[in-house]
């Protein structure tokens, strides 16, 4: 008996564990997903107020772009109003210089309506006498009529005889003469005459250098 029960002390002991139980603690816990990270445990929360900031500064954005274009249409009506008149100016201007070119020769044309008179009551007189010197008379009348009525709208007559040549004044039609000198006007051809200080027409001369 003794012998037994030293052999029976001497026999090691087997422990046998349930690994259910083990098994069934590890199928809690979920296996984390391919590619996500787990979450550190010193990562703070979400914060918002990045988010309302911009959304703040984008509506800002908004209304200074509504508030240009609403100016930038003020500019484009006002320049178009502007456009407006200034068109209408210019057709009054050309209306006005017309009108004005125009009315400009009536006095002109009212001096020589009285001309035209006198050269018709000098026609008649002719026609009835047939007195030839008081017909010559009659229009050496009307010529100073109308000399003077042209002097009353500024026309004059060229001095150009004896006169050195001026090419913006005289124009030659003639030259005689084969001297070096100077050319002289000897002769004129065709008169010339100024309006109000400037050449209406050149004379016609006869240039001679002596």
């Amino acid at each position: 008996m003794s012998d037994d029960r030293d052999r029976t002390d001497e026999t090691p002991r087997i422990r046998i564990t349930d690994k259910r139980r083990f098994a069934d603690t590890d199928a809690t816990v979920p296996a984390p997903e391919a590619g996500t990270a787990p979450a550190a445990s010193g990562d703070e929360p979400f914060d918002t107020a990045d988010t309302e900031t911009t959304e703040s500064e984008d509506a800002d954005k908004a209304d200074e772009l509504e508030a240009a274009r609403g100016e930038a249409a003020q500019y484009l009506d006002h320049l178009r109003r502007l456009q407006a008149e200034f068109d209408n100016y210019r057709k009054r201007v050309v209306k006005e210089q017309t009108d004005l070119a125009e009315m400009g020769a009536m006095p002109v044309a009212r001096r020589l309506l009285e001309v035209l008179d006198d050269f018709e009551l000098a026609l008649l007189a002719a026609d009835e006498t047939h007195d030839f010197e008081k017909f010559v008379k009659g229009v050496e009348l009307v010529y100073a009529k109308l000399a003077d009525a042209l002097k009353a709208e500024g026309l004059e007559r060229m001095q150009a005889e004896g006169a050195s040549f001026d090419p913006e004044l005289h124009e030659a039609l003639m030259q005689t003469g084969e001297g070096d000198g100077e050319p002289i006007v000897v002769d004129v051809l065709r008169p010339g005459y100024m309006l109000k200080g400037r050449v209406l027409r050149p004379a016609g001369v006869r240039v001679e250098r002596r």
